[in-house]
């Protein structure tokens, strides 16, 4: 399982798949990364998970991107990203600029 320390640079390679290089990555893509992060299997992703999977993504303040990503997805204010919400946080998250190598 991943922990809080797993950054970008000791995460498997094919877990690290956004940087800013190239084009953009399959919706289909990014939801399943955001669902291997759903390390307790409970079908919705903690503010934990999310900057867990912030930071597999590249991104230089994982706290923050999952912050706001909670922000911006979280519509029914339980503070998790449910199965109905992913389609926002990915959204957010292709404003972003994610990108593929």
């Amino acid at each position: 399982m991943l922990s809080i320390k797993d950054t970008p640079k000791n995460l498997p390679a094919s877990t690290c798949r956004c940087l800013r290089k190239g084009g953009p990555v399959p919706v289909t893509e990014l939801k399943a990364i955001f669902k291997r992060f759903d390390t307790d299997k409970d079908g919705r992703l903690s503010k934990h998970e999310l900057r867990n999977a912030f930071a597999s993504l590249g991104s230089r303040q994982p706290g923050w991107r999952a912050w706001r990503g909670l922000k911006q997805a979280d519509r029914n204010g339980d503070g998790y990203i449910s199965d109905e919400e992913l389609e926002v946080l990915l959204q957010y998250v292709l404003k972003c600029g994610y990108t593929t190598k």
